[in-house]
């Protein structure tokens, strides 16, 4: 009855935990570029941990991830607002290639480590 009544007040695009839990597992990565029925199913995957949900039965990876999923909710039922937030991408490095002299110094560097 008190999960009947939280999905009543559930603002519009909530899915239930066990929908939530579906979604978090089929969803391929990178998790944060795909597109989620709610913010607080990314979050609530993330803070559960993608290895863990992944690698454990659903017997053992649902009820931790619908506890920590209700709690967004409520949160969120509280008037807080959630955005998945994209990684930002790495900085490019330019490969340049060693000089002859640097590559010697390299391998002479080397061979002295294992001598």
């Amino acid at each position: 009855m008190l999960n009947a009544c939280r999905d009543v007040g559930m603002p519009k695009g909530m899915p239930s935990p066990r929908k939530a839990y579906q979604e978090v597992c089929t969803k391929p990565s990178p998790k944060a570029e795909q597109q989620w029925s709610h913010p607080v199913v990314y979050i609530a995957g993330r803070e559960c941990g993608w290895y863990f949900l992944a690698n454990t039965i659903e017997s053992k990876a649902f009820a931790p991830f619908a506890e920590i999923y209700q709690q967004y909710c409520e949160r969120v039922m509280a008037g807080e607002e959630f955005l998945v937030e994209k990684p930002q991408a790495l900085p490019e490095t330019s490969m340049k290639p060693a000089t002859k002299e640097q590559a010697l110094a390299q391998l002479d560097d080397l061979k002295n480590l294992l001598s």
